[in-house]
């Protein structure tokens, strides 16, 4: 990713410390925390320091490679501890079991110098299914398109490049005029925070607008199509993204709108039939009840938007069927939902 035109990585390891950008910061102060362990790694994913589901699963894999480092005996039944602890801290994300997974059998096979250099490998492949979802995305992308986007699933999602956003800065890149609507995506505003901040720094031209302007936008035929990204995809294509983008994928159909999930293979769940079996996370209603931000000065300050006693739900993730889903752009090429079965077979 482009920061002030230097490149950085959202997750990367540097002597045996795990090192994020802090994405609770921005888009106010850019700034990059150091996890040496596996508690610090957990609560900088529950408290969302780091998100997005591939950036999610190359902290994982980092995390579970972490566990197997002061594992001196055969018993491994602190590591298998520390697992579940790291899986524990968002369910809804496919990448983060595959991550920790991977490492765990690489751990039990090598010790904790083959778990990590899997972790690497992980995070080095979550880069390379970025730029192929960019190189296999691009072409849906006509010279002056107007594309809406959920959330963030770009540079900060992942290791680098992202899914949903990967495609848009290959074309931004390739010369073609190209205008982001980016939805806010209440309650944590990762829209109007990172992605806002991502394009500004790729110097791609866009609009936030609220959540509930989405049909407004479709109706006045401002949009040319959507891509969003993806969590989790079952066997039958049912997708599970940031609570909102099942709405989108309802007015896309209505308003005859290509709607597109980009993501890579590691994303798809073999062991999930169907999107009713997805685990559906639900956070704090603090996140509903109240807003985040910073003062000038840098200090963290929260703002009360509800009455005292409010009560409020927070679905942090919706399941879109995948009848509402056009195309999957994916890190093996364009697969359409009724073939997602055979691709997941296939490739894990």
């Amino acid at each position: 990713m482009l920061v002030n035109g230097k490149s950085y990585r959202t997750v990367w390891i540097e002597d045996g410390i795990i090192k994020i950008i802090d994405q609770n910061r921005l888009p106010f102060h850019f700034e990059t925390l150091n996890l040496p362990d596996v508690d610090t790694a957990c609560e900088a994913i529950i408290k969302m320091h780091v998100r997005g589901a591939g950036a999610i699963g190359a902290v994982a894999g980092y995390a579970m490679a972490l566990a197997f480092k002061k594992n001196s005996n055969k018993d491994f039944s602190d590591v298998e501890e520390n697992k579940r602890k790291i899986e524990a801290t968002r369910p809804t994300a496919r990448n983060l079991f595959y991550a920790t997974q991977k490492v765990w059998l690489a751990g039990l096979e090598g010790g904790y110098d083959h778990a990590m250099e899997v972790a690497e490998k992980l995070a080095e492949e979550n880069i390379q299914e970025a730029l192929a979802i960019a190189e296999y995305g691009e072409p849906l992308i006509p010279d002056g398109s107007c594309i809406m986007t959920h959330c963030n699933a770009g540079w900060l999602g992942f290791v680098d490049w992202g899914s949903a956003l990967a495609p848009i800065y290959r074309a931004h890149r390739k010369g073609k005029q190209i205008f982001v609507y980016v939805s806010e995506t209440r309650p944590r505003l990762q829209g109007a925070r990172l992605t806002a901040w991502e394009l500004m720094n790729e110097k791609i031209p866009f609009a936030i607008f609220p959540d509930s302007a989405s049909a407004f936008l479709m109706q006045q035929k401002k949009i040319n199509a959507i891509i969003t990204g993806a969590d989790r995809i079952a066997l039958n294509g049912d997708t599970a993204n940031k609570i909102g983008t099942l709405e989108k994928a309802i007015l896309a159909q209505y308003f005859d709108i290509p709607f597109y999930v980009a993501a890579p293979i590691s994303t798809l769940d073999p062991s999930c039939p169907e999107g009713t079996s997805i685990p559906i996370e639900h956070r704090s209603e603090n996140e509903v009840n109240s807003l985040m931000g910073w003062d000038n000065q840098g200090k963290e300050i929260s703002v009360r938007l509800t009455p005292e006693g409010t009560t409020a739900i927070n679905p942090a993730f919706d399941v879109c069927p995948a009848s509402l889903i056009q195309l999957f752009i994916t890190s093996q090429g364009l697969i359409k939902p009724e073939e997602i079965s055979k691709k997941i077979k296939n490739a894990l």
